[in-house]
């Protein structure tokens, strides 16, 4: 199948078979800027991810139409529209919640892809809420792959920050959860079924490193 090997989502979303999910498959370095609007609301989360050489080097060889062992415009155009529209099945792998309750976003207007001078995949997206959200009382922001396919990794606590003046009198910290005291705390929730299940579970989330803001 063309594409076998495009993003997480997309393997997925093709129909491929996944079999034992238990550990990541794609790896990618992260960088979140959540940024808040003038009017006192959420205007749009900044996101960039850079992938691994290996799946790199796999969507070249799925992209590259003209077989020039590299990614000309029209293909990189082409890669991220496929992206854009196959990751809305996982949110963007985005999640907001405010004070609990889950933010669903909205399709980005594009997905911009390139390839650096390191010959890794660059992503480049931001994508706004889908309704609207105050900055009030406690918000989470954080960046994950449900199905656990790929990790994603925030190099440092600097990767994820809140821009603009509407955070200016909020309380912001990144929290980044111990896998052993996840599973100590929620051991009697996350059974074989969890770490087997391709289609991946809201569970996922504990694990996930995460942007948290009080406002």
């Amino acid at each position: 199948m063309r594409y076998r090997i495009l993003t997480i989502a997309t393997l997925a979303a093709a129909g491929l078979p996944l079999p034992a999910l238990a550990h990541p498959h794609i790896f990618a370095e992260a960088r979140l800027e959540v940024v808040a609007g003038n009017d006192g609301n959420l205007a749009e989360l900044r996101n960039v991810w850079r992938f691994d050489e290996v799946f790199s080097s796999s969507v070249l060889l799925d992209f590259d139409k003209n077989t020039d062992l590299k990614l000309d415009e029209k293909e990189l155009a082409e890669l991220g529209e496929v992206m854009r529209t196959s990751l809305a099945d996982f949110h963007y792998f985005t999640t907001i919640t405010l004070n609990g309750a889950v933010v669903g976003v909205q399709k980005p207007d594009a997905i911009h892809v390139s390839i650096d001078d390191s010959n890794q995949l660059l992503v480049i997206f931001a994508v706004k809420p889908e309704k609207p959200v105050p900055l009030k009382g406690k918000l989470t922001f954080g960046i994950y792959d449900p199905s656990m396919y790929t990790a994603i990794d925030f190099p440092t606590d600097g990767d994820l920050v809140a821009q603009g003046a509407g955070f200016s009198k909020c309380q912001h910290k990144v929290v980044r959860p111990d896998p052993d005291e996840v599973i100590a705390q929620n051991s009697s929730t996350l059974t074989d079924a969890f770490f087997n299940d391709p289609t991946g579970t809201d569970m996922t989330k504990l694990f996930a490193t995460r942007l948290e803001v009080t406002c």
